[in-house]
């Protein structure tokens, strides 16, 4: 389905201001530069995460967002940073890579929008070496009920204005599903509405 005019021209920046706010960029930093070796970023987006790679550590990445209205974003900061990455307009349910190709793979704030999150995660584990590692760090279902249903009652409206945003999702379970073990789950409101701050991140491992 072709982007509309507010997905081509008002969603980008709406999200990369609201995607890029300082406390998110903590988060942010705290996982990517943990990438090493080759690296498959899932969802790149606009590029955010460039700033927060570790130059040393990283040989390789591709970028993967099928949002080809997020690409001139990304590729200013891929080239402000000095890396070296291969940037693919497709969607995650079927990366078009061999198996076991990555030594790590990252998603920051990117399940919320996959529309088949569990066949992506499938996907994602397929391409991970086995002896990789897919770190993540994502919003979703909060543990108070009462939180719980004030995202049931915003998902119609922020599904909408929000690029398909869930707010609702449960990253450890999705994450398990696929064949994920968690040694490494973290967990907490951030500063900010309930309904939209419950942050998961850590590291996954191919159980």
């Amino acid at each position: 389905m072709q982007p509309n005019w507010y997905e081509r021209h008002i969603l980008p920046t709406a999200l990369d201001m609201a995607c890029g706010m300082p406390m998110i960029g903590r988060m942010r930093q705290h996982v990517v530069q943990r990438a090493q070796g080759r690296v498959l970023e899932v969802g790149i987006g606009t590029g955010l995460n460039m700033r927060y790679y570790d130059k040393a550590r990283v040989t390789h990445i591709t970028g993967l967002d099928p949002a080809l209205q997020m690409h001139p974003l990304a590729r200013e900061r891929i080239e402000r940073a000095g890396l070296q990455v291969d940037l693919i307009g497709l969607s995650t349910e079927q990366i078009p890579l061999p198996d076991a190709s990555f030594d790590t793979v990252l998603i920051t704030y990117t399940l919320c929008t996959i529309p088949d999150p569990h066949a992506a995660l499938l996907e994602m584990r397929r391409v991970l070496a086995p002896t990789g590692k897919l770190l993540f760090c994502e919003h979703g279902r909060a543990p108070d009920a009462s939180v719980q249903r004030w995202q049931e009652r915003l998902q119609p409206l922020w599904g909408k204005v929000a690029g398909g945003c869930h707010l609702g999702r449960d990253v450890p379970a999705l994450l398990r599903a696929a064949g994920f073990a968690l040694p490494d789950l973290q967990t907490r409101y951030l500063t900010g509405p309930r309904p939209f701050t419950f942050h998961y991140w850590g590291e996954a491992l191919p159980a």
